[in-house]
Formats: structure tokens, C-alpha cells, sequence
């Protein structure tokens, strides 16, 4: 299945740390780009995240975002009794010794210790977070595609249509060949009976022969067939064809740079500027494409 390299996807688990958040978003690149955006408690896991992706996504610029949100109504802090019981025991001898002595209560919640960020369990909420990344990263592809879907549909459209073109030339090339023999015949004739110039038969016929030779296209036409059975082929493959599609339409535009070069005749030399509109269409539709 083909899929575009544009796509959205996001997805929530609730832990006992608080909510888990996760973002994927992409963008057409050349090659594989991964920005992140983590919270302190993921940082960590920055190298399997990216392994992770890397696994499933060849192409795109793509940003990836993590976020943790505490419970509603839970405090992020938590009081460290022990450590509060130390200093009030200390800050009552240093009164006994110091009458002057004044202990403010918001000092010692200051004081290192005293207040404590409730802790997580750092494997278990990495193990959290990576399952949601495979959930959203399942969502994130089936989007790809899904819109890749509708990119094969235009291509193979488009692809349709060259190959109709092709056909179409290959029809016409009897009669243009017909019709340019004819024409140097008659010119040939009208110079001998207007200068009184001979022309030996055999080698007229023989400078025709080659002349024909060189406005012949029929391995262009061969070529192109051969290029449209093998975009129809990959357009069929279950991974990434982005990079082979775009070397494909580089062998069609040069069949059909050639085929207009060659071409003597208003017929076929429109029939190569539509082919060159079609496989411009295509290439606009293969840079979406993984």
C-alpha cells in the first residue's frame, strides 16, 4: 500500500503518575527527520523513541511530542515528615540555646528535602509511554495510508493516461512515416524535373531508408510500455516506493524528451508535450509519497 508522507495522529493513557500525552505530525522530506519534544521524566528515553519511529517510518520530517499532566486535584508535591520532624527538633535546641533565635515555618519548607516531587516509577511509565508511541504510531500509518490510497488512484490515473498516449503514437507512426516518404518523394522529384538533376534509384532509396531510421520511435514507445508496467507494479508493493517512483519518472521524462526530438509531425509532437504534462502531474504527487 502506498502512503503519503503527510499525516497526523495523537492518542492519551491515564497512569497512576497522571496522563500521558502523545503527538506525531509529518511533513514531506527527503529523508527521515525526527524532532522530539519530552518532558524531564522521558528524557531518558530520547534513543528508544527514536528507534522505535525509525522502525516504522523510512521518509518525512516528522515531530513527535510526549507530555505528562498530573491528576486533577492531586498535589505534585509531597511533605517529607521525617526530614521536617530534623529540623524542627534543631531549630528548637538552637531556640533553648539562642533565645533571640526565630525559626519561619516557610524557611524550613525551603529547606532541601523538606518537599519532595511525588516520584514515578521511571521503567514502569517508560513501558507507558512506549505502548502509547506504538498505538499512535499504529493510528499515525493507517492515516498515510489512507491518503497514499488516494495518491495511488491519481498516479495510476495519470500512468493510464501515458500509456493511452503511447498507444496512440505507436497508431499513428504507419502513416506518419507513409506521409513523410511521400512528401521527400515528391520533393525529389519536383528538384530533378525543375533542375534537370538525376538521381540514381537505388541510392534515393537507401538515404529514405535511413533518414526514416532516424525519426524512428518505436524503442521509445517499447521503453514507455516498459516504464508504465513497472510503475503499475510498484504502485502494488506493500513498502516504501517513493524513491523508486521518482527514478521511474526521470526514465519517462527522458522517453519523452527523445520522442519529441524525433518527431516531424503536429500529431506527435503534441502527443509529447501531453505526455510531459502527465509526468509532471505524477512527479507533483510522487514527492508526497514515502
Amino acid at each position: 500500500m502506498i502512503r503519503s508522507m503527510t499525516a497526523f495522529a495523537s492518542g492519551e493513557r491515564v497512569t497512576e503518575w497522571g496522563t500521558l500525552g502523545c503527538e506525531l505530525r509529518s511533513v514531506n522530506h527527503r529523508f527521515l527527520e525526527l524532532g522530539l519534544r519530552l518532558p524531564d521524566e522521558l528524557r531518558a528515553l530520547e534513543p528508544a523513541l527514536r528507534e522505535r519511529v525509525a522502525a516504522r517510518v523510512s521518509r518525512g520530517k516528522l515531530d513527535l511530542a510526549l507530555r505528562l499532566r498530573a491528576p486533577e486535584g492531586a498535589s505534585a508535591l509531597q511533605l517529607n515528615p521525617s526530614r521536617l520532624r530534623e529540623l524542627g527538633d534543631l531549630a528548637i535546641d538552637l531556640q533553648a540555646r539562642f533565645p533571640g533565635l526565630h525559626t519561619d515555618f516557610t524557611q524550613l519548607l525551603a529547606f532541601p528535602g523538606v518537599l519532595q516531587a511525588q516520584a514515578a516509577d521511571p521503567a514502569a511509565l517508560h513501558a507507558a509511554a512506549l505502548e502509547l508511541l506504538e498505538a499512535v504510531l499504529d493510528e499515525f500509518l493507517a492515516a498515510r495510508e489512507r491518503e497514499g490510497g488516494k495518491l495511488a488512484a491519481v498516479i495510476s490515473e495519470r500512468v493510464d493516461g501515458i500509456a493511452a498516449i503511447a498507444a496512440d503514437v505507436r497508431a499513428l507512426m504507419p502513416a506518419i512515416r507513409s506521409g513523410q516518404r511521400t512528401k521527400l518523394e515528391t520533393r525529389l522529384a519536383d528538384l530533378a524535373q525543375n533542375n534537370g538533376i538525376g538521381f540514381e534509384p537505388g541510392r534515393v532509396e537507401q538515404e529514405l531508408v535511413l533518414w526514416l531510421q532516424k525519426l524512428d520511435v518505436d524503442e521509445e514507445l517499447d521503453r514507455l510500455d516498459s516504464h508504465v508496467a513497472e510503475a503499475r507494479r510498484v504502485l502494488k508493493l506493500r513498502e516504501a516506493v517513493g524513491r523508486r517512483l521518482d527514478f521511474l519518472l526521470q526514465e519517462f521524462n527522458r522517453e519523452a524528451n527523445t520522442l519529441g526530438s524525433k518527431s516531424v509531425d503536429a500529431r506527435s509532437s503534441a502527443a509529447a508535450v501531453e505526455l510531459k504534462v502527465l509526468i509532471d502531474q505524477v512527479r507533483e504527487q510522487i514527492q508526497n509519497i514515502e
